[in-house]
């Protein structure tokens, strides 16, 4: 089986998180650049209030059984130093019930991968 983790994290964290990633042997990561704003309602500078904060979005799909190690390799390195800090990001987790290879025609469902007809 296949998980899709989704991670909206801090620009700065970023390339941190994408070669904690590759150094764990999880390479295969799609990268978006993204705004948005959580439960703190975005951040207000002054008179200014910015409604919408700059992030990055990791998405990774790895097999269900390396879901855990890949998650806290992904909090362990976008968290603040410390206990965390509002704004670190959210991670969410979803099952994948296909996929396939465009190159190859391969479609894997369920763990196990077989060749769809051309």
């Amino acid at each position: 089986m296949l998980t899709m983790i989704r991670s909206i994290i801090r620009p700065e964290k970023a390339d941190a998180v994408l070669a904690a990633l590759m150094d764990a042997g999880f390479p295969a990561v799609t990268r978006y650049s993204v705004a948005g704003r959580g439960k703190q309602r975005g951040i207000k500078i002054g008179e200014v209030t910015y409604d919408e904060i700059p992030k990055v979005m990791l998405l990774s799909v790895v097999k269900t059984a390396d879901k855990d190690f890949v998650i806290e390799t992904i909090m362990d390195t976008a968290r603040s130093v410390g206990k965390g800090a509002f704004g670190d990001g959210k991670i969410f987790v979803s099952e994948v019930e296909e996929s396939y290879t465009i190159s190859s025609g391969v479609k894997e469902s369920g763990g196990t991968a077989e060749e769809v007809p051309a």
